[in-house]
């Protein structure tokens, strides 16, 4: 198979995204693959979005926490890594992601956590990485997905277009198949 450039996707209109034409709806927990499937649609449909709004946050804390800020991101990236790596060789870790992602990334999150507790910059990793990741989540949950979101959802999935959030998915297990 030919290898394809990683496209980024545009920035969707506030009013797509959070104000007069969005639609947004609790989930319904009762059936977690449709939800997980909202989840995953709405962050590859969104993901120029949510990435401006995570680096406004970071941007916020940062300009107050540098220091602490760079430690988070050090530590929470050396994390991820580490954890692509062992899914990656390990078959144990490699079902986990694949069969309970969001455990996965609490794992990932909490080990995080830990860590940044014993160096101290723990209120700086909850409002400058966590928070806004929980701001996405959330988002991603609730937003009902438009006619142009699920076209869009369905070039990714079979393949026609890549983008930064279809391979950050994909890294923590979450392949196209959520793509319908």
């Amino acid at each position: 198979m030919e290898k394809m450039d990683v496209q980024r996707q545009p920035i969707r209109t506030l009013d797509d995204f959070v104000l007069g034409s969005a639609r947004f709806a609790v989930p319904d927990i009762c059936h977690l693959e449709r939800w997980n499937n909202r989840i995953i649609n709405n962050l590859l449909y969104y993901q120029s979005n949510y990435f401006l709004s995570f680096l406004t946050v970071l941007g916020i804390v940062g300009f107050f926490q540098t220091f602490h800020l760079f430690l988070g991101a050090t530590v929470v990236t050396l994390i991820f890594m580490g954890f692509v790596w062992a899914a990656e060789n390990q078959a144990p870790i490699r079902q986990l992601r694949r069969n309970h992602p969001s455990l996965a990334l609490g794992a990932i999150l909490g080990a995080s956590y830990l860590f940044l507790t014993v160096l101290g910059g723990v209120s700086v990793f909850l409002f400058g990485i966590a928070f806004p990741i929980l701001l996405i989540l959330i988002h991603a949950s609730v937003r009902l997905r438009s006619l142009n979101n699920k076209f869009e959802n369905k070039l990714e999935s079979i393949g026609l277009k890549r983008t930064p959030m279809g391979l950050l998915l994909e890294s923590l297990g979450q392949d196209q198949e959520a793509g319908s």
